[in-house]
């Protein structure tokens, strides 16, 4: 049983009647329909606003033990976007020319993807986002994160799907190592990036690639 001095009525629910469930569910699963990973952005800008936002949301996402073990760095400066695509197509060459096995490549390359990413500095926000395995309390101790990667991971999926949600695109891009990360925002050497979300709006004339997503019946069961 839970201690009740540690816990509080909820208040934050609102149960809907079951048509609406059902309304809700719908409109929610047409518009992640509609949501495509991008490559070819505007330069339009995004108000600060509204990534504030969005990473609020993202904060709101479950955690091991509620320890929140995620750190975003949201990334408008041109000199800073320019030095992130620097370092992450140096990696990504060395990746192309002789870290990547044949069936990666072989796998990538219906998708068209090469070590130029231009969108790195041509969208108007970089969100770099960080799992903590660990902590510092009062200065010194460590305090162990459970489960970092995976919390994190799904803090990333609401901050995708708050994304898209606005009105914006994304991308997510992950050169590897991505060690230049830490050194590039000045973030502590145990942080380990997780992965850097590209946000803005579609060029005019991006493209997609022709893919399809499984069906229903691929990826759940009912019993």
């Amino acid at each position: 049983m839970p201690n009740p001095s540690n816990h509080q009525a909820l208040e934050t629910y609102q149960a809907p009647n079951h048509g609406d469930l059902l309304a809700r569910s719908t409109e929610l699963l047409q518009q992640s329909r509609r949501r495509r990973s991008i490559r070819e952005f505007s330069d339009r800008s995004v108000p600060r606003e509204v990534v504030q936002n969005c990473l609020e949301i993202a904060g709101t996402a479950p955690s091991g033990a509620n320890q929140q073990p995620w750190y975003f760095a949201a990334i408008q400066d041109p000199v800073t976007k320019s030095a992130i695509r620097t370092a992450a197509e140096a990696e990504e060459q060395t990746f192309y020319e002789s870290r990547a096995p044949q069936d990666w490549l072989d796998a990538l390359a219906p998708l068209g993807t090469n070590a130029e990413k231009p969108f790195l500095e041509v969208a108007p926000w970089l969100i770099v986002v960080f799992s903590q395995p660990w902590s510092q309390v009062d200065g010194h101790e460590q305090q162990k994160h459970y489960y970092a990667r995976e919390s994190v991971g799904i803090a990333t999926g609401l901050l995708i799907q708050a994304i898209h949600h606005a009105g914006l695109a994304s991308l997510t891009h992950t050169p590897s190592p991505m060690g230049f990360l830490n050194t590039l925002l000045d973030r502590p050497s145990h942080e380990k990036p997780f992965l850097i979300l590209v946000v803005g709006y579609p060029a005019d004339d991006a493209t997609v690639p022709k893919i399809t997503k499984k069906s229903l019946c691929e990826i759940a069961s009912f019993h």
